[in-house]
Order: C-alpha cells, then structure tokens, then sequence
C-alpha cells in the first residue's frame, strides 16, 4: 500500500498546484486498506465483462479497475467486435501479468463493419502466449443459467456477442441481473478531444453504432440496462493523473503505460478518454453516474433516441468528474496484482512483436 509518507508528499505538491481534486485522490490512497476490508465483508457482485479491448486504450483501464475493485468478482471476459482471438490473447497476457489466470478468457464474434476502430495495441497483444478459447456466447448463457438474477453484464464494446446470445436464447438472457453498458448519445455527441470547442450535439455513438440491430435486441430484451453514453463518459486521463500512476510500479500499472503509449503513437491522441472505464466505476460506485430512467429507442443508424414510453434503460446523463475520479485512482493505485508465470511467448520481446 501507499505509504503515509508518500501520501502527504503528493498532496502537499498538488494543493500547491491548485489542483484540489487530485489532493483529495491522494489522501483517498491512505482509506485504501479500509475501503478493501469494507468491501471484503459484502459479497462481490458477479460480472462478466465484455469488450473490444485493444483498439481505444479504456478498455484496458477499465478490465484493470475490475480486478482491481475488491466490490466485484469477474466470473469471464470475453472478447467483442474485429479480431476476437488477438482481443482474447491480450486478455490473457492481461490476466497472466496480473495474476489473474483463474479467470476464463472467452472468444466472442468475430464480426466488423465499416468505421471499424483500429487495434492500436496490437504489439504488446501479440507478444502474449496463444491459448485456445471457449465460444463467449455459450459461456455468458451458461453462467446465467447457473447464476439467473445473479450475473452483471459489463458490455463496453459492439454488441454482436449480446445480439447473438438474445438469438440463441432470449429466455435465459433475460435472467441477466443487469446489463451495465457504455454505449450511446443522448444530448451530447463526441468533443474534440481538447476542451476547445462546445461538445457537438448528438450522434450515433461507436459501441452502437457498429452493430445497431444487436443494440436494438438488448434495448427490446426486458433485462435492466444501465447506460453510460457520451454525456457522461468523456473524461480525460490527463497528464497529472498519468503522472500520479507512474509513480509506482507494479505490472498492472506498467502495462497500462505501455499500452497507451501504444495507443498515443497509432491515433497521435496524447490523452486517453476513459468511455468505457465510467460503466466499470458505475459498477463499484453507483455516485459515479447517476442514472435517470429513460425510454431508449435505437434507430438503424445506432443513434440513440429518447421516446415516450415506459423506461427500458437507466441513463447517466452528468459527467460526475471528482467521483469517478476518486473510485478509479485509488484502486489503480493501491492494487499489487501480480502473476507468477512467464506471459510472454518465446523470441517475444515484452511488448513487440
């Protein structure tokens, strides 16, 4: 854990910054300890995660406040969207760096379309060790089936696997407890990515709109959707918050420098937004993002629309920055995951191949 000492340093050098916000997430690492023995004394919720994990670098910060986050057992994580069985070896070198390997890694559809995203972390996923993989879609309604009213869905990328269980079988998917779910723009379309100008009004988001009929089945399906759209999820992971992870070293955190160096060197974007990280501090903190019920309604393009109708979805339409900020950091910070086998494949370097 953090040390006092280390604590006190850092919020003295902030306070004298300005920057109040990060002084408060400095003294939050000192709770660290008992924010994990609260939370180990209430049962972890179940949740399979599913996401396009190495195209926008969130998707790896939010797996890794996952693991990190004592309130949630990841029962799998299965892999969305593209290039499934490279999504699925990143999530194993992942979950082998982090000491994690009791967690099934599953291979989801390999399904694109165009305006697909780029796998901008492919180097260091590639230079993971091969495993075979079970079918994601029969692995989600299986846990369901063993666990009905029990299993929280993370979906932070295309939809396709969710479409495909609906398909398969729309009885047992909707014994899902919830599905928490970055995706969509309600008033409030992509920004610039700088702060400069007035954020754009709104648009078809990526995660709908790269499949819309999938998404149109899991706003039809009945299961509670709780919805993080671009309203709410376009924070940035800024220069000061990249310093204050650098400040320690554990494989968690070092592959997340890794990989959004990665990242910053195929998009040329120095600063990551962390879309899909807010659905997984919902998870651990409801005050994170605030939900309003909403009748949800997606067209064929994947914009997202508010009709009349009964509410089918929960919506976070507030960005809520020191919250989330203060669920992310301190669990980032305090983890010491740490696995205990060789991750990468022989004549591999450790994140090229």
């Amino acid at each position: 854990m953090v040390g006092a000492e280390f604590c006190v340093k850092v919020t003295m050098k902030l306070k004298r910054n300005g920057m109040a916000l990060f002084a408060a997430i400095a003294l939050n690492l000192m709770a660290a300890a008992s924010l994990a023995q609260t939370a180990s004394s209430v049962t972890a919720a179940k949740v399979i995660i599913d996401t396009d994990i190495g195209d926008d670098v969130d998707d790896v910060f939010a797996v890794g406040l996952a693991l990190s986050s004592p309130e949630l057992k990841v029962v799998g994580i299965s892999s969305a969207w593209g290039d499934t069985a490279l999504r699925s070896r990143m999530v194993d070198r992942l979950l082998c760096e982090t000491g994690r390997e009791d967690i099934p890694s599953l291979q989801g559809i390999s399904k694109t379309g165009t305006g697909a995203g780029a796998f901008s972390q492919k180097p260091w996923a590639m230079a993971g060790i091969e495993h075979p993989h079970n079918d994601a879609v029969a692995f989600l309604l299986d846990q369901i089936k063993q666990n009905p009213g029990e299993i929280t869905l993370l979906a932070i990328g295309p939809l396709s696997n969710i479409g495909a269980a609906i398909d398969r079988d729309s009885e047992t998917f909707r014994k899902l407890k919830r599905v928490v779910m970055m995706g969509g723009s309600i008033y409030r379309g992509y920004d610039d990515g700088l702060g400069l100008i007035a954020p754009a009004p709104p648009s078809p988001e990526y995660n709908i709109a790269m499949d819309p009929a999938a998404a149109q089945k899991l706003f039809h399906s009945g299961v509670p959707i709780y919805m993080m759209p671009l309203d709410s999820t376009q924070l940035k992971f800024d220069e000061t918050k990249r310093a204050l992870l650098a400040s320690i070293s554990t494989p968690l955190t070092d592959s997340l420098q890794v990989l959004t160096a990665e990242w910053t060197r195929v998009t040329h974007q120095p600063t990551p937004t962390m879309f899909d990280v807010v659905a997984a501090a919902y998870l651990v903190d409801p005050k994170a993002c605030p939900v309003t019920p909403l009748h949800i309604e997606v067209d064929n393009a994947g914009s997202t629309r508010v009709q009349p109708g009964l509410p089918n979805a929960n919506v976070c339409l507030q960005q809520q920055e020191e919250a989330f900020f203060k669920v992310l950091v301190p669990r980032l910070m305090n983890q010491r995951l740490t696995g205990t086998h060789v991750c990468i494949a022989p004549g591999k370097t450790s994140a090229a191949p």
